[in-house]
């Protein structure tokens, strides 16, 4: 009996000085110590709980304390799932819709609505998707780069695998919207792949590098393996089968890519009896791209093919095939007027190419007769 006493005695002497507001260290008093009074069963004791407090402070006030941090720690666990507004590098620049400047909007009201509501929940969805099934304008989709092609000293036909012998699914005019990331900065750009509408298992894009380009640093340094994400499609031209009378293409370099699908599409269906003359302008002609793609082209009724070479001079120095249909300089408006005095019907032209080439032949149309809503620009 006078060794319990003792224990309570010094239990309720611990307890005193925990209490004491100048406790430099808390004091754990195990709770079978304790009288049974003091003792709170399924709970911390009091003791155990007012050891953590701060010297100086009152168990309240500590209290208090604590939820304020717990609360400053959530609003700062929400600003950092706060959506992050795009760089201008990471819009496209080809008016797709949605841009991500859109994305951006619409995921910054999803955070502010999910903040509101205290629901995280709310935020929930897959930025990136490794097995694609369909393709989404708003979520990048990670497809596996099959082979990587050089064409010239500068562009290359890289292949992506489709999961088994799935589609891609884009119509004739459409792009996608390509994501890459250099020197943690992230850049997007836009690109029509150029294989068949109907190719199963892969697609194909045409992809010019530049010495200084961004996009150009990423893309060179793939191989096959590797993983690219894209999203789309996007594009405000659709063509339809015997939509116009006569297609007037107009392309610069890389600004062939979007031809070639709609192109394939005419020749390939039986009944588009649509003409067709298409005008590529490179520098030399090694560097004319898909040339046994735009041979195959010109063997059809239906189709012209012209090239226009700004660094070369010399008609004896090309096949027999290309020179009569071979100018060399620029496209100026002379000659696109006469391009276009020899379509066989009234032309709907389509242009694709840098802002300086588009800007050029959009004047030159308008001189040479063509309405603004008689030519697209893409």
């Amino acid at each position: 009996t006078s060794s319990a006493a003792q224990r309570t005695e010094r239990a309720l002497r611990a307890w005193e000085e925990v209490k004491k507001p100048w406790l430099p260290i808390g004091i754990i008093v195990p709770v079978c110590l304790l009288p049974l009074r003091q003792q709170t069963p399924g709970l911390i004791h009091p003791v155990l709980t007012r050891s953590l407090a701060p010297a100086g402070l009152g168990e309240n006030q500590w209290n208090r304390d604590a939820q304020s941090g717990e609360e400053g720690d959530e609003e700062e666990a929400w600003l950092r799932l706060r959506p992050v507004e795009p760089l201008p590098s990471q819009c496209c620049g080809s008016g797709c819709s949605p841009c991500v400047f859109d994305v951006y909007q619409r995921d910054l009201a999803r955070w502010e609505a999910a903040r509101a509501s205290k629901d995280r929940s709310l935020l929930s969805r897959d930025e990136t998707q490794s097995c694609p099934s369909k393709l989404s304008p708003e979520t990048f989709l990670a497809f596996l780069i099959s082979a990587v092609d050089r064409l010239t000293k500068d562009t290359y036909l890289v292949r992506f695998a489709l999961p088994g012998n799935s589609q891609l699914g884009l119509r004739p005019g459409q792009h996608l919207i390509l994501r890459g990331t250099v020197d943690d900065l992230e850049i997007q750009r836009a690109y029509t792949p150029i294989s068949p509408a109907n190719a199963e298992g892969y697609f194909e894009v045409l992809i010019k590098c530049y010495q200084t380009g961004l996009m150009s640093r990423y893309v060179r340094s793939w191989k096959a393996g590797d993983t690219a994400f894209w999203r789309g499609p996007f594009g405000g031209f659709f063509y339809k089968p015997n939509q116009y009378r006569e297609l007037l293409m107009l392309a610069a370099g890389t600004g062939l890519a979007p031809m070639v699908p709609i192109l394939r599409s005419i020749t390939d269906n039986a009944e588009d009896e649509t003409f067709i003359t298409l005008v590529g302008c490179f520098k030399t002609f090694e560097g004319i791209y898909l040339k046994p793609f735009l041979q195959e082209q010109a063997r059809f009724w239906n189709v012209r093919t012209f090239f226009v070479l700004s660094q070369e001079n010399s008609l004896e120095q090309l096949p027999w095939s290309y020179r009569d249909r071979t100018r060399f300089g620029r496209l100026d408006q002379d000659l696109l007027e006469e391009l276009v005095s020899t379509c066989r019907r009234k032309p709907f032209a389509l242009v694709c190419g840098s802002a300086e080439f588009t800007k050029d032949m959009a004047g030159y149309l308008l001189h040479a007769g063509l309405a603004e809503d008689s030519y697209f620009l893409f």
